[in-house]
């Protein structure tokens, strides 16, 4: 029998996490959690999920495809119908569009300012 587990939280490790939670705040529309500081910064879900940001001395941005330097994690956010304007508005805000894109017209893979691969998707 499985045990009944629910997704609490997920953290990011980061040079800056207030910067980085800044970037998915302004994407998100999510609310930042009171006590964010230089350590360790973060959003409130409405759901209950919180999505942490935890500085980390010497942190290695992930490559994208390549493993040179693994992703560690790929988050996917659905985007509504206009993939072509949430995407446009993401590199306004600092995303970076990176040149492999394995998914045609149904999603983009991004960056995030602290090199974390995303992807947005219609739905």
């Amino acid at each position: 029998m499985p045990l009944q587990m629910k997704l609490s939280a997920i953290t990011l490790d980061c040079p800056d996490p207030l910067a980085l939670a800044a970037f998915y705040q302004q994407a998100t529309g999510l609310e930042p959690h009171p006590r964010s500081d230089a350590e360790f910064a973060g959003l409130n879900c409405e759901d209950g999920l919180f999505i942490g940001f935890q500085r980390v001395d010497g942190y290695r941005a992930p490559c994208w495809p390549e493993q040179t330097v693994p992703q560690q994690l790929h988050i996917c956010f659905k985007v509504g119908e206009d993939l072509e304007g949430a995407e446009a508005r993401l590199l306004e805000l600092g995303a970076g569009r990176p040149d492999h894109q394995p998914h045609g017209a149904a999603a983009r893979v991004l960056t995030d300012p602290a090199g974390h691969p995303f992807c947005i998707v219609r739905g």
